[in-house]
């Protein structure tokens, strides 16, 4: 049995574009693995990137070092923001008065300093 030339020549751009597809997709698909931090591995299991522990291990302790800055800074944003809240709520909410409270106890601030001179 063989097979006809005819049908061999109509299939060969069919078998050439699935085995481009095929290849682009795998390129594709290892690019993303590696954009996103993934480890890349070769046909035994066995990871080739990164190449050693060394650098998944600093790359994860700088991601820590980030996470933590970035969790205290978000942790005085909310007192912060707790603050201006209770300001803003309590029932005695009268902002001109509390400004002049401030700019009293600044003056007073600035006598005292003076009178020590």
């Amino acid at each position: 049995m063989s097979l006809d030339p005819g049908l061999l020549m109509d299939l060969t751009p069919i078998i050439a574009i699935c085995t481009a597809i095929g290849t682009g997709g795998w390129i594709f698909n290892n690019w993303l693995r590696m954009r996103h931090g993934y480890p890349l591995e070769n046909s035994w299991g066995k990871s080739i990137y990164p190449r050693d522990n060394g650098e998944a291990q600093a790359r994860v302790q700088l991601l820590t070092q980030e996470n933590a800055e970035l969790r205290a800074e978000m942790s005085a944003a909310k007192d912060r923001l707790a603050a201006l809240e209770r300001i803003v709520t309590d029932q005695g909410y009268d902002v001109a008065r509390q400004i002049e409270s401030l700019r009293e106890a600044r003056t007073l601030a600035t006598l005292e300093k003076e009178t020590r001179q």
